[in-house]
């Protein structure tokens, strides 16, 4: 019987894989601890309880935000295939590229790429944008509900009362603050949480496929895709298109 004969490449850098599950697990904690405050009345949260969650929430979106960041400047100064150039669906040929790809695949004999395949970087695109809008929103959010970094000094100080230190107000009681500046404020807010929580189910639905297409990628190239974001490697049984 003929066997495949499978080469390892090393692809993924130690900074891309710390980047890949820090994010997988501040995002699992966002979606988890975002659902229960956003079903907070059907399961029946006080309001202290909420103001926890909301705390605990922020903490997860500040690993995610930070990480995120770095992620961003990696992409300057990373290898070739944490680099934007090796990443996003950019630069000549992608479109020919994506093309080819599309017509392997309904082949039954897909090109193998060490880094991300055309899809690949569609997806890729999808994600840091919809995790950047969250971190955006987020951090607002952190702001005006708990007068947390970066803008909730100038948040507290915004609906404070009159002779009443900003520092002194406790998130969610609105009665410690001046009733026409807290109205402005929540009206102000009220943009952000809205686009926080519809692209929240965006990031989800986009989640799920991104972990579709991994599972469906593994059972039709069998490169280790998942476990190469461990070890840096990928194994293929053919010669990438995109190795130099």
């Amino acid at each position: 019987m003929e066997t495949t004969a499978y080469t390892s490449y090393r692809v993924w850098d130690r900074t891309i894989r710390w980047f890949h599950w820090i994010n997988f697990l501040a995002v699992l904690g966002l979606i988890g601890t975002g659902l229960v405050i956003y079903n907070g009345k059907a399961l029946g949260l006080s309001a202290d309880a909420k103001v926890f969650m909301k705390e605990f929430h922020s903490l997860f979106g500040y690993v995610m935000a930070a990480n995120l960041l770095w992620r961003i400047v990696w992409g300057f100064a990373g290898g070739r295939f944490s680099r934007w150039s090796g990443t996003l669906p950019f630069g000549r040929g992608y479109l020919a590229e994506l093309g080819t790809y599309l017509k392997s695949l309904r082949s039954g004999e897909p090109r193998y790429y060490l880094g991300h395949n055309p899809l690949g970087r569609l997806m890729v695109l999808a994600l840091l944008l919809l995790l950047a809008i969250q971190a955006v929103t987020g951090l607002m959010l952190a702001s005006t509900d708990l007068y947390w970094p970066p803008f909730g000094t100038w948040i507290a100080s915004w609906v404070a009362p009159a002779g009443v230190d900003p520092a002194t107000l406790l998130p969610g009681d609105k009665t410690m603050a001046d009733a026409a500046a807290w109205d402005a404020m929540r009206a102000f807010r009220k943009p952000f949480i809205t686009l926080h929580e519809w692209t929240f189910f965006v990031l989800s639905a986009a989640i799920v496929a991104h972990i579709a297409a991994v599972v469906m990628g593994e059972v039709r190239e069998k490169a280790g895709l998942v476990s190469a974001m461990f070890h840096g490697n990928k194994v293929l049984p053919k010669k990438p298109v995109d190795l130099d």
